[in-house]
């Protein structure tokens, strides 16, 4: 792997580029918290050859979110159930839509 593929790789939202510590760190949490989101199966850190948790910047999101929601009072299992029907709805509004599009008549003019 040259240098120029490990940069082109900071951008990618799924590369697991942030240790435990860092990610802690850049969300204002404890390791403790971090481990019970993936505990609760929110996220999965990849781990490291030497086992140690990684984070992606898209999964760094998704536990900003739920510090947010725990935050404001929520039990921590229960955020992440939160995110997790979240993200479930979002999903099937898209596929909604995607099946209206798709089932629209393609010649508008047909129907008179």
């Amino acid at each position: 792997m040259t240098a120029d593929d490990s940069y082109g790789r900071l951008d990618d939202d799924d590369y697991p580029a942030y240790t435990m510590g860092r990610a802690a760190e850049m969300l204002g949490t404890t390791q403790n918290f971090l481990r019970a989101i993936g505990d609760a199966r929110l996220i999965t850190p990849l781990r490291s050859p030497g086992g140690h948790r990684r984070y992606s910047r898209y999964q760094l999101r998704i536990a900003a979110r739920a510090r947010e929601l725990v935050d404001q009072g929520t039990p921590i299992e229960a955020a992440c159930r939160i995110i997790i029907l979240e993200d479930q709805l979002e999903e099937a509004q898209r596929n909604n839509a995607e099946h209206r599009r798709t089932a629209e008549p393609t010649n508008p003019t047909a129907t008179a």
